[in-house]
């Protein structure tokens, strides 16, 4: 009996482990907020180049704007039902993109901003698995 329980235990044991290594088993991701993604950003930012107080608080409203819209956006495809066309999707987020780099380069010096756009903004950008299983 004992090894029956002990059995069963690791088997519940080793389903909840491989439930938790696939995302929780839900299948998606917890998109973040844009408090969590300017947070993130402006802290980047100001340990690489040490930012004023003025120009923290500016580069902060830059992308706490950006990262609202963007959030609106992803909404408004997923209301749609997916049903959103891409390529208007693209240009509204190129647009968006122009729009705060426009921005940026007011709060940041010009090394600072090409910095940004050369190092910085590839490291921030979500990387996206392609299909398959990982491994080595």
């Amino acid at each position: 009996m004992k090894t029956k329980i002990g059995f069963f235990s690791m088997l519940l044991l080793a389903g909840a482990l491989t439930v938790n290594a696939q995302g929780g088993g839900g299948g998606g991701f917890q998109r973040r907020t844009p408090e969590e993604n300017t947070k993130r950003v402006v802290d980047t930012l100001n340990s690489v180049f040490k930012l004023e107080q003025g120009a923290q608080t500016q580069v902060q409203t830059i992308f706490m704007d950006f990262y609202k819209a963007q959030n609106k956006m992803m909404d408004d495809m997923m209301a749609s039902g997916g049903q959103m066309d891409r390529d208007k999707m693209r240009a509204d987020r190129e647009k968006m993109v122009a729009d705060r780099d426009e921005k940026l380069k007011k709060a940041l010096s010009d090394d600072q901003f090409k910095k940004f756009k050369s190092d910085i903004e590839p490291a921030l950008s979500p990387r996206r698995r392609m299909g398959g299983g990982g491994g080595n």
